[in-house]
């Protein structure tokens, strides 16, 4: 078992690794699962992985190594952050594509409407709804706030009919800007890059794991264990 972090094992790495004037700012300092290896968040950084004393660190992931396999312990610390951060949406904030059954699953997509294979995924929703999966959108403008892709995403946000607009603007049909005080989709992009999205499609299954790209929805229904 690991040992905790104490106030000691605290200071010392916060010592040895908050270096301003090197570009270094520590935000967090946790225990690991691996003996004698601490997690440490960056300000504006990576998380990294260090000794006790702060002297050795190194960037990538834990794997743990049983009977009963590998386990990549730091993509699983990586699901429960998702899920927590995902949980706290409301989804008044999302436009979800509900299943006309009791739904199975939900899947939480961060979605560019100038994204060719955002628009190809769109096109599975009916058969992922029908199957039982709701799916949850949530806007993730690649170029950024104010750019085309902002500006047509809040236009669905801020739709009398979100879902049909959406629809309607992935399929290449225009529609008058409408940005709208208040919408969600700044916001929405800053999360996405707090949970890990790098590019879009990014699905998110209710367990947290990121499924990064296009997947057709029998190749997605596997991938999440529905039959």
């Amino acid at each position: 078992m690991a040992r905790a972090l104490d106030s000691d094992d605290e200071k010392r790495i916060y010592d040895a690794l908050n270096l301003p004037n090197q570009g270094l700012l520590v935000q967090t300092i946790s225990e690991t699962m691996a003996p004698g290896i601490f997690e440490v968040r960056l300000v504006d950084g990576p998380i990294i992985y260090t000794t006790s004393d702060g002297r050795y660190f190194f960037s990538g992931d834990i794997f743990s190594v049983s009977q009963a396999g590998v386990e990549n312990l730091s993509e699983q610390k990586r699901d429960r952050k998702r899920r927590t951060l995902l949980s706290q949406v409301e989804l008044e904030d999302m436009i979800i594509f509900p299943t006309d059954q009791e739904p199975k699953t939900a899947i939480t997509i961060f979605t560019d409407i100038t994204c060719y294979y955002c628009q190809k995924l769109h096109r599975e929703v009916p058969e992922l709804t029908s199957r039982g999966v709701e799916v949850r959108y949530l806007a993730y403008p690649r170029s950024g706030v104010g750019s085309e892709g902002y500006r047509k995403l809040a236009t669905a946000w801020c739709a009398e009919n979100p879902q049909l607009t959406l629809t309607k603007l992935k399929a290449g049909e225009s529609s008058p800007d409408n940005v709208c005080p208040g919408n969600p989709v700044g916001a929405q992009f800053a999360l996405g890059q707090e949970v890990g999205v790098r590019g879009t499609p990014a699905i998110i299954t209710s367990q947290g794991k990121m499924i990064p790209g296009y997947r057709s929805a029998d190749d997605l229904i596997a991938d999440i264990g529905l039959k």
